[in-house]
């Protein structure tokens, strides 16, 4: 078993949590939530998070809108709608639970 495969799939079970943190103080294009996710060693391609961001919308977690950018096309902005600020409020509960659990299972003090 390769431990790339794990961490792998460990950063894309919390991709979904990440982003919508990422837009909850304000909205943000797709090279921007990549930047913040680079900067935090989340390495994410944009194949993976432009169907990601198309299912978080048509879910109704996300909202976006056009804006005319000085340097190139347009850029399509994200952010979160009410139902998104609710679901990441939800969020943010079980990932505090889940990460008091693993701690404890592995032994770890919360940072």
């Amino acid at each position: 078993m390769k431990i790339e495969n794990t961490k792998a799939q460990m950063r894309k079970g919390v991709l979904e949590y990440c982003i919508l943190s990422i837009l909850k103080d304000d909205d943000a294009y797709v090279a921007e939530i990549l930047e913040t996710l680079k900067d935090a060693k989340m390495l994410v391609v944009e194949g993976t998070i432009y169907p990601l961001l198309t299912r978080l919308k048509n879910a109704g977690l996300l909202s976006y809108r056009w804006e005319e950018s000085t340097s190139g096309p347009p850029r399509k902005y994200y952010g979160l709608t009410e139902t998104g600020k609710l679901f990441l409020k939800e969020l943010n509960t079980t990932w505090d639970e889940l990460q008091n659990a693993v701690n404890l299972v592995t032994k770890q003090k919360k940072k």
